[in-house]
């Protein structure tokens, strides 16, 4: 039993309405490239860790069509909110609307094993330029979402955490932020995260730095292949 992360899958139908290749080459029949390596990869044991931006739909019935592609593949599969991700409505409304195929991270936490997979969108950190009073206020309630889930898991019991979010926790290593934070005082051992793509991935961490490993997970930045992360 393996544990997967992927982020970024950016659906939007079949034909897509929204073709990736606009962003590179690369992306050409980037869905194709994604399912065959999942299949390849994957096991019906194994989860597999979708850190948002999943598919462009606008709300949950047109998502359908994307999240019902996503279910006919290989493996449990734990699924978060990324910052493109406008069908993201409540839990019990994606719960119904899925027939429970995914389990919706936000504010909760999931077990594989012996192992928790906890989590939260993230936000822009306040080392970059373009954070605002209003990036300010997301930002702290996002990490209030990390600690609810992080302090969940521990309550019942858990030691070994996986933290998955959207937004990357760290530009550097130098740096600091309220998720890297939480991380290291929950004793997070891995962090998986999505959100950066191409050319800006050299723009974040990622590494160890405290004990915690943390791994971008963007399909394009991984060759549209799910990472292992345990």
């Amino acid at each position: 039993m393996n544990i997967y992360a992927i982020g970024d899958l950016h659906l939007s139908g079949n034909p897509p309405s929204k073709p990736m290749e606009i962003f590179g080459e690369h992306w050409q029949g980037h869905a194709a490239k994604v399912a065959a390596n999942w299949q390849h990869q994957v096991t019906g044991d194994d989860t597999v860790i979708i850190c948002g931006d999943t598919s462009w739909a606008m709300d949950l019935q047109a998502a359908l069509t994307d999240l019902n592609w996503i279910a006919m593949l290989p493996g449990r599969k734990i699924i978060m909110r990324g910052n493109h991700d406008y069908w993201w409505t409540s839990l019990k409304k994606m719960q119904q609307a899925t027939e429970n195929k995914f389990s919706f991270l936000q504010n909760n936490f999931y077990t594989c094993g012996d192992t928790a997979i906890c989590g939260s969108r993230g936000w822009l950190l306040p080392s970059s330029e373009s954070f605002t009073n209003d990036d300010a206020a997301i930002y702290r309630r996002e990490g209030m979402r990390l600690e609810a889930s992080l302090a969940a898991a521990k309550q019942a019991g858990y030691d070994d955490i996986i933290a998955a979010l959207h937004y990357p926790p760290l530009y550097d290593a130098g740096n600091e932020s309220i998720f890297a934070e939480l991380l290291e005082s929950y004793g997070v051992r891995h962090c998986v995260f999505g959100h950066i793509h191409g050319s800006d991935a050299g723009l974040v961490f990622e590494g160890v730095r405290k004990g915690i490993t943390y791994k971008l997970v963007s399909c394009d930045t991984q060759n549209f292949m799910p990472q292992l992360v345990k």
